[in-house]
């Protein structure tokens, strides 16, 4: 494993704790992110798995409803990718982004393991669940959310940022640079 799919593998194998630990009554709960439920999270996540497939040619392929199953979709869509982060191949295959050519696994760090801990947490915050995020990732993706500059704000992204809470922790600070109240 590549330190891309590695990482990959250890946020997603987290999302999926998230998503099972999730009360079945807090599956119609809001989120951080406006007008979705944590199900619509949840489905939105799945979906950008295959988006990124779909930049190299690739799909999902058949796979659980969200909507019935929310964690046999999920396990189903983050095994698709990791088994192409896996295969050098496929790795490697370039496509031209939102950010200029990069390759497979390129959009899978710089995009899909950044979603994995702003979504695990807006999840974790709209269900209950512990949502402290290791520091390490916290550091990491704020570098990446600084580097998006202006592209990251707007309809179906990030919105302005908002005011940390006096002595806000690096968690609370990236947060509220993402829009969230934290």
């Amino acid at each position: 494993m590549s330190e891309i799919s590695e990482r990959y593998d250890r946020l997603a194998d987290a999302f999926a704790e998230k998503i099972a630990a999730v009360p079945p009554d807090r599956w119609s709960a809001p989120t951080p992110c406006d007008n979705w439920t944590a199900r619509d999270l949840v489905g939105h996540v799945v979906a950008t798995q295959g988006m990124f497939l779909g930049f190299v040619g690739r799909t999902l392929g058949e796979i659980p409803s969200v909507d019935d199953d929310p964690l046999g979709a999920w396990n189903a869509a983050r095994a698709v990718v990791l088994a192409d982060l896996e295969d050098p191949a496929r790795a490697t295959a370039e496509f031209e982004g939102f950010m200029g050519k990069m390759t497979f696994e390129g959009g899978v760090d710089r995009f899909l393991a950044f979603d994995l801990v702003v979504h695990g947490w807006d999840l974790s915050r709209a269900t209950g669940l512990d949502d402290r995020i290791e520091p390490d990732d916290v550091a990491r993706v704020r570098v990446q959310a600084e580097a998006f500059g202006d592209a990251m704000r707007g309809p179906q992204a990030f919105g302005p940022e908002v005011e940390p809470p006096a002595g806000a922790d690096d968690q609370a600070k990236l947060m509220a640079f993402l829009g969230r109240t934290p």
